[in-house]
């Protein structure tokens, strides 16, 4: 009986320990007595930027390229660089107070497993994955011919570049399960100050703070990618498939708000032309960046607390 009732006392130590927790972490859960500004505690300080694919690197393990989409002329790898890399001289020059890493460099290729591991060992704050869209060819059934009184059909491939414009990803519900161990990982287990793979799962304190970075996480990569999709609308006046959840692996294993963009068709001539070009790469550029400013605005603003 005593075991037992020592038992429940623990758990409701570690429950109280991990509500008192939650207010620190999170403190738009508070409440005050008297009308007061309260600042969130929250700064925005590290941005990771994912340019999506890459070129195999001589060497490399089998699996581990991702040759990414072709275009007439240009490759995804190479344009999805060249504005990772003007983005990330963007947010450094415009936004103030706030670094920005790259997980690929070069033209070689980055495992899904290497790029969420330089966003989680960089302690990053906001994951933007920059991709090109594409569509596979359609398959065309044309009847060639007679034969014995039957139809003779041929199959052939034929390129849909009926593609055109923006898409925001977020990361598929269905792969909930390796956020939460992403989670445990980089920052229950900081925040207790142990080792991510030591934590006991059903400790009471491990579930509700890996439960409560879970919906922020999914709040705030909801938020980012609705505000990169209205300033690709509104002020480039461009179309946007909108947003849409998608299982990819890079965005469940980081350990933070995250987005996949997929800047446009490359397969389109229009959006290719668009995509290669100087001015749409500093459009592109220049509307995630505003984007970025107005999330940073959000998770850092003043709260009117009653």
């Amino acid at each position: 009986m005593k075991i037992k009732i020592l038992n429940r006392l623990k758990r409701l130590f570690y429950s109280l320990y991990a509500f008192f927790i939650c207010l620190s972490l999170f403190p738009l859960l508070c409440f005050a007595s008297a009308e007061t500004d309260t600042l969130t505690g929250f700064k925005l300080k590290t941005v990771i930027i994912d340019p999506g694919h890459g070129a195999k690197a001589e060497g490399s393990p089998p699996g581990h390229y991702s040759r990414g989409a072709n275009g007439s002329y240009s490759t995804e790898r190479n344009v999805t660089l060249a504005i990772a890399l003007k983005l990330q001289a963007a947010i450094e020059k415009d936004i103030n107070g706030v670094k920005a890493v790259l997980t690929r460099q070069t033209e070689d290729d980055v495992s899904w497993e290497r790029r969420a591991q330089i966003a989680n060992e960089n302690k990053g704050d906001l994951f933007i994955s920059i991709h090109c869209n594409s569509l596979s060819d359609r398959i065309v059934r044309e009847r060639v011919g007679t034969r014995r009184g039957k139809a003779i059909y041929r199959s052939t491939r034929v390129a849909d570049r009926s593609g055109k414009g923006a898409l925001m990803l977020i990361y598929g519900l269905h792969r909930s399960r390796e956020e939460e161990n992403t989670i445990k990982k980089n920052q229950v287990g900081e925040d207790s100050d142990l080792d991510g793979d030591g934590l006991d799962e059903n400790d009471p304190m491990v579930i509700i703070l890996t439960n409560e970075y879970k919906r922020r996480f999914r709040k705030q990569s909801i938020n980012i990618a609705n505000f990169i999709n209205d300033e690709i609308v509104q002020n480039d006046g461009r179309r946007s498939e909108g947003l849409r959840e998608q299982g990819i692996y890079v965005l469940c294993h980081v350990a933070m708000p995250s987005v996949l963009v997929e800047t446009g068709y490359i397969n389109n001539h229009d959006d290719e032309a668009y995509l290669t070009s100087e001015q749409g790469q500093t459009e592109i550029v220049n509307s995630i960046v505003r984007a970025i400013s107005n999330y940073k605005n959000q998770v850092e603003r003043v709260v009117k607390t009653n």
